[in-house]
C-alpha cells in the first residue's frame, strides 16, 4: 500500500491519528445518544410506512 507511505511522512499525520492509552473513544452518553436515535428513525419510518399498508 504505497499511498498509506505517502501519508504517513505528512507531517502532523502520525499525531493525527495516535491513540493514546487514556483514549476511552466517544463515551456512554454519545453513543446511546446514537443508538436511541437510530431505534427513533427505524420507529418513524415504521409508523410513516404502516399507512401505506393495504388491509
Amino acid at each position: 500500500m504505497p499511498h498509506l507511505h505517502a501519508l504517513a511522512a505528512q507531517p502532523g499525520v502520525t499525531e493525527l491519528l495516535a491513540v493514546s492509552k487514556d483514549d476511552t473513544g466517544p463515551g456512554a452518553v454519545l453513543r446511546t445518544v446514537l443508538i436511541v436515535g437510530v431505534v427513533g428513525i427505524v420507529f418513524l419510518a415504521w409508523f410513516l410506512l404502516r399507512g401505506y399498508k393495504k388491509d
